[in-house]
């Protein structure tokens, strides 16, 4: 099941420094051994709430595959690269499996709350 790499991006000044120039141009070359893939990039529409900056959305094949590139020693190099270029708040989050409904969630939580309130 696929798990997601979801960044809230700010760049300080909105223009990319030659450091995250850099990260740029090597970043691709770490992401494709481990299955990953740019969804999307770029500015938001914000349609409730504040969201400065942008958004950069990546599909791995699993969990496994996203943490470990993310660990790996490639991407390791890079790292600072951003960091000190950027304020990033970093999310990996699993794919639903196909039979998921927020109803059936809503009912799984009250069945909870209803066991707990029994005990």
């Amino acid at each position: 099941m696929s798990t997601y790499l979801i960044n809230h991006l700010r760049i300080p000044g909105d223009i990319p420094n030659d450091d995250a120039l850099d990260y740029l141009e090597h970043v691709e070359a770490t992401v494709a051994p481990y299955g990953g893939k740019w969804l999307a990039n770029g500015e938001v529409t914000v349609t409730e709430g504040s969201w400065p900056g942008t958004v950069v959305l990546m599909e791995f094949p699993d969990r496994a595959a996203a943490e470990n590139w993310y660990n790996s020693p490639e991407y390791e190099k890079l790292r600072p690269l951003r960091i000190g270029s950027a304020i990033s708040d970093i999310v990996l989050v699993d794919q639903l499996p196909p039979d998921y409904t927020v109803k059936g969630f809503a009912q799984q939580v009250r069945a909870m709350k209803a066991a707990a309130a029994k005990s």
